[in-house]
């Protein structure tokens, strides 16, 4: 196994674990905009990950620069998506979660 295989591991394992996380936190985190942070932080970084590993295991070619091109348009399209998300669900007047809501 040569030098590239191996950092693509370590990128994939990375993305694996940020996705794992970010499942967690969807699971158990109290309301929507709690929720929603913790997906929309944890899969950009686990989909940058999972990407950016995959290019080093496909090696410097036109398949690698594609995959570079994608990893640079989710980076920039799930933030934005998640702010869009959010800002819709304050408009339609999701409250967010506050301590007097746990004692209910």
């Amino acid at each position: 196994m040569n030098f590239w295989h191996v950092l693509s591991i370590l990128f994939l394992s990375g993305g694996l674990f940020f996705f794992a996380t970010a499942t967690l936190g969807l699971l158990r985190f109290p309301d929507f905009y709690t929720r929603l942070h913790a997906t929309g932080k944890g899969d950009t970084l686990a989909v940058f990950l999972c990407l950016i590993g995959l290019a080093f295991y496909a090696g410097f070619s036109l398949s690698c620069l594609k995959i570079i091109f994608i990893a640079v348009f989710m980076f920039l399209a799930q933030p934005t998506a998640t702010h869009a998300i959010s800002r819709a669900a304050m408009k339609s007047g999701v409250t967010p979660w506050t301590k007097e809501d746990a004692t209910k």
